[in-house]
């Protein structure tokens, strides 16, 4: 079975081109934005290797001064292999600042925050 319908256009065609490019066009995000995400990606593994060189560094050298050969160096491989880890983390979950402190909680309808020690400031 054919189909006797006409094929479209070239005008037609053409309108159809030119409406998908425009909407890619504005589709496609800035070009500083994809520098942010590149720089962002940057960090996490500068984070990474920076911890683990200072790890290896610091044990390896403890174990030069002390002789206890590969030791330390291990030792010093895992912990700067979890901070460096534990750096991402905080970066990535948006945490910033130092180990320990979180973002202050948003009040709730009677104006005391999540935490149960400001409950407690407030009715002493």
């Amino acid at each position: 079975m054919q189909d006797d319908s006409p094929p479209p256009s070239l005008e037609q065609l053409d309108e159809k081109l030119r409406a998908a490019k425009a909407k890619r066009r504005s589709a496609e995000p800035d070009p500083r934005e994809r520098g942010q995400g590149l720089a962002f990606a940057m960090r996490i593994g500068v984070e990474i290797v920076a911890a683990l060189i200072v790890g290896v560094a610091i044990g390896y050298f403890l174990d030069r001064w002390l002789g206890t050969k590969p030791w330390f160096l291990l030792l010093f491989f895992v912990l700067g292999a979890a901070a460096g880890f534990m750096n991402v983390f905080r970066i990535v979950g948006g945490l910033g600042g130092q180990v320990g402190y979180r973002k202050k909680s948003e009040p709730t309808e009677s104006g005391i925050g999540q935490n149960p020690d400001e409950e407690r400031d407030k009715d002493g």
